[in-house]
């Protein structure tokens, strides 16, 4: 650490200064006698400007810069699972025991020291390349860490440590390379987070990753290493569908980044979260978790940086081949943090104020969402999921159209669906998913049913009863005629047996892909059994009294996971209900016809 220059200006979180020795964009320093975190973001001659994460309060002209000599990054290795990180990654809990509950400026803590097993998977002579597996330590009982090799070191194995106990900074291995140099690894590396890790290929998206939500699986699937955008207003429940995305969906590990939310709010989510049970082994969803807390009250900058340091360490875990699911919630406080920083610098404003790079730098934090062959030959995966805040539910705003242009779902929240206590308020009208055809193969082989046309025929239904809605404001549903009635009604089932979903339900607050498919395919099946008897003439009225509605709706929360057969059951019973109706109507009119 050397001193790299002396500042002349403070402008909230910009800060210019004159430099006296050399010092790179993007490069890592220390600002102040408090040495407050910061990175260098521009240098023209003699002068750089810089943006700092911490309260700049109290800063004063010809106070110090010095530089690490490295980029912004992270730390990996074991321990990150179970831990609360702030923006810059300094874990919250450790700062608390050392601090107290409020976070001084100028704090530097790692993570805290502990002691891991370590089993080698190699030997002393082996040939490694970037990202081989030198061996593992059992981070949790849910996550075992593999040791890898740094992405850009290839060379011989010269030492390797035994199987036994090592601190995180402990000599695991030593690789010579190609040129004779020799490099020294430890359990803990660094990272820039502002660089995507490395890996071998992008795979395509055939897989999908199961949230357990009816209304996204079924109609608005998400792939392992997709991304989508959840956009609504205040009060609309994205929080909470996030929470439930988290503990439900079949990820190995969950990156939760709480990125400029209020106080209050991120302070549930760290009482919640540490009291959640994954529901696949009972353990602690801590456990296979990382939390990364900026609030709205906390440095502006940070909160521009808290999106890097998540999915950085998500792709940590990818790279050793787990499938990783990234909350960022949400990206509309992310985009404000990059606005007020711009405004600081005196750039050409945007689109309602916000810098011209907006998009690309929307579009460089999702593209790092992706399935993929790690350099190791492993597969994994990062799938991100941004929640969106547009001001009044403004959908038309620039981080909502921008953010759409990038991911390939869009599960749009509904004020509408929220205040007639329909959850997850997941619009069937204003959400879309252009994964569906990737995963559609999958779906059949795991159902046995064709899955998209079962999709496409209750999304029709679906469809054709929002065109009706208006005229049935209008004159009535009574003034219709029975097959548009008949849409209607079965369109209600669906919304009710289908789309609406109980998070705190025993039974519904997940629902496994097979039972989904059974679900659909009742409904889709009762639509068009009922279309055929009203084609024969029978009154929509006797349709109705054969069918136990309520019992047709209860079926999500009836049938467990375990036991979708049950569904087809009830369905038998339902048509040989209807076929007598038929069987009246053919010998109706045979009889007329006679």
């Amino acid at each position: 650490m050397s001193l790299v220059g002396h500042l002349i200006q403070v402008t909230g979180p910009i800060a210019r200064m004159r430099t006296v020795a050399p010092v790179g964009v993007l490069e890592h320093v220390l600002v102040g006698h408090d040495r407050l975190a910061a990175e260098v973001i521009s240098i023209d001659h003699d002068r750089a400007t810089v943006q700092i994460y911490e309260e700049t309060v109290g800063l004063r002209p010809g106070e110090p810069v010095h530089g690490t000599g490295h980029p912004l990054s992270v730390v990996v290795g074991p321990g990150l699972i179970g831990q609360t990180f702030d923006g810059i990654q300094r874990p919250l809990e450790v700062v608390r025991e050392a601090q107290g509950i409020y976070l001084r400026r100028g704090a530097a803590a790692g993570l805290p020291p502990r002691r891991w097993r370590f089993t080698p998977a190699l030997a002393v002579g082996d040939v490694v390349g970037p990202g081989a597996v030198l061996g593992s330590v059992p981070e949790t009982p849910l996550v075992t860490n593999r040791v890898l090799v740094p992405p850009t070191l290839r060379g011989t194995l010269v030492r390797l440590a035994p199987e036994g106990d090592l601190d995180d900074t402990d000599e695991v291995a030593c690789v010579r390379d190609a040129a004779g140099a020799m490099h020294v690894i430890t359990l803990l590396q660094r990272w820039p987070v502002r660089r995507a890790r490395p890996f071998r290929e992008r795979l395509e998206p055939d897989r999908p990753l199961i949230t357990g939500q009816r209304v996204l699986d079924t109609f608005f699937p998400i792939v392992r290493g997709g991304s989508a955008a959840l956009p609504g207003p205040f009060g609309a429940g994205k929080t909470v569908l996030q929470h439930s995305l988290a503990k439900w969906s079949d990820a190995q590990v969950i990156v939760y980044v709480g990125c400029g939310e209020r106080g209050n709010e991120m302070a549930q989510v760290l009482e919640e979260f540490p009291a959640l049970v994954d529901p696949r082994s009972g353990r602690p969803l801590m456990e296979r978790t990382i939390l990364v807390a900026n609030t709205s009250n906390m440095p502006v900058a940070a909160r521009e940086a808290s999106v890097y340091t998540g999915i950085t360490m998500a792709e940590y875990y990818r790279d050793q081949g787990y499938h990783v699911a990234l909350m960022a919630d949400s990206t509309s406080r992310w985009a404000e943090a990059l606005r007020e920083i711009a405004g600081r610098l005196e750039e050409m404003p945007a689109e309602e104020g916000y810098p011209a790079y907006l998009p690309s730098r929307l579009a460089a934090f999702y593209e790092r969402a992706g399935r993929v062959t790690t350099l190791a030959g492993d597969e994994g995966s990062v799938s991100v999921i941004g929640a969106v805040s547009p001001p009044g539910g403004d959908f038309t705003e620039p981080v909502t159209q921008h953010t759409q242009r990038f991911t390939r779902a869009f599960w749009a929240l509904e004020r509408e669906l929220a205040s007639a206590r329909h959850y997850p308020a997941v619009s069937w009208k204003g959400s879309y998913s252009f994964y569906a055809d990737n995963v559609a193969a999958w779906w059949r082989a795991e159902s046995g049913l064709d899955w998209l046309a079962l999709r496409r025929r209750a999304a029709d239904v679906l469809e054709q009863d929002a065109r009706l809605e208006q005229m049935v404001r209008l004159v009535g549903a009574d003034a219709l005629p029975d097959r548009q009635r008949w849409v209607i009604d079965v369109a209600a089932l669906i919304k009710e047996g289908v789309l609406r979903q109980n998070a705190l339900h025993e039974i519904d607050a997940f629902c496994s892909p097979a039972k989904q498919v059974r679900l659909l395919s009742l409904f889709v099946e009762l639509h068009d059994e009922g279309a055929s008897l009203l084609e024969l003439g029978v009154p929509l009225m006797q349709i109705r009294e054969r069918l136990d509605r309520g019992r047709l709706t209860r079926l999500k929360e009836s049938v467990a996971n375990d036991a979708p057969e049950l569904i087809d059951e009830v369905w038998h019973e339902t048509r040989r209900e209807l076929a007598s109706l038929r069987r009246q109507a053919e010998e109706q009119a045979k009889g007329a016809a006679a």
